[in-house]
């Protein structure tokens, strides 16, 4: 890890998959008085390693990071505005969730995804979400779902404009909200790392069209208007093609 302030942290950048009205805040000037000690510079730093953290996953998904390319620290620090240190952070984590490989002396690569593990994360992801999908059609009200009604349409919103960045958050946000009905974080957690992987590139796969995330979002509608009907046949069958069909 670099030593050292590191002033480069707290310039702001744009993140590649977010509005442009997004900035990194500016750190701390350090005037504080005795009754009132500054704030450690450890939460400023995590800060920024966070807003990088999310911008390079929207450039994952976004297919601006290339699967098999590599990249270095360096580089992206100055794509967004930063020291290489945050990147580091950012990228480390990643491979901890398998995004990137580590590269020595080089940088990070980009993984390279197939078919197969596609169709291995979709099948674990059905294991866990489908049957307590069914066992909350049967016991959540229906006002619990129709609280639901915001995050299906911020899907459908990401897909009519095509930004596929967005359309990958808000996917997740509305399936860890179904999921969060359980009560159960754990399996929400799992559930989320797995949708969360599900979401990075084929090697040489083709692009998601406005047309298949629009396909995508409203089955989320569809979804949850059979929730609220309790149709548990309808249901059933929207699940299952749902993550039978889907790579999002």
């Amino acid at each position: 890890m670099e030593q050292g302030r590191a002033r480069e942290d707290a310039r702001p950048y744009t993140s590649p998959g977010t509005p442009p009205d997004v900035r990194v805040p500016e750190q701390a000037r350090g005037e504080h008085t005795h009754s009132e000690p500054p704030a450690p510079r450890v939460v400023q730093r995590h800060s920024v390693r966070g807003q990088v953290l999310d911008a390079l996953r929207a450039a994952l998904v976004g297919g601006e990071l290339a699967p098999g390319q590599v990249y270095s620290a360096p580089t992206l620090g100055a794509r967004f505005g930063v020291s290489a240190t945050p990147v580091r952070e950012a990228m480390q984590q990643l491979a901890a969730e398998g995004s990137v490989e580590v590269v020595p002396n080089r940088g990070f690569r980009v993984s390279e995804r197939g078919p197969r593990e596609l169709a291995e994360l979709a099948e674990l992801r059905a294991l866990i979400e489908v049957p307590v999908m069914l066992r909350l059609a049967r016991t959540v009200p229906e006002a619990g779902w129709c609280a639901l009604r915001p995050l299906a349409d911020a899907t459908v919103a990401a897909a009519t404009v095509g930004h596929r960045a967005a359309y990958a958050e808000s996917d997740r946000a509305f399936h860890r909200a179904v999921l969060a009905l359980s009560g159960n974080q754990q399996l929400v957690s799992v559930a989320d790392d797995l949708h969360r992987r599900s979401q990075w590139p084929l090697v040489n796969g083709p692009v998601d069209r406005r047309a298949d995330l629009l396909a995508d979002a409203a089955e989320h509608i569809a979804l949850l208007d059979a929730l609220i009907a309790r149709d548990l046949a309808v249901v059933r069958s929207l699940v299952g093609d749902h993550f039978s069909g889907s790579q999002a």
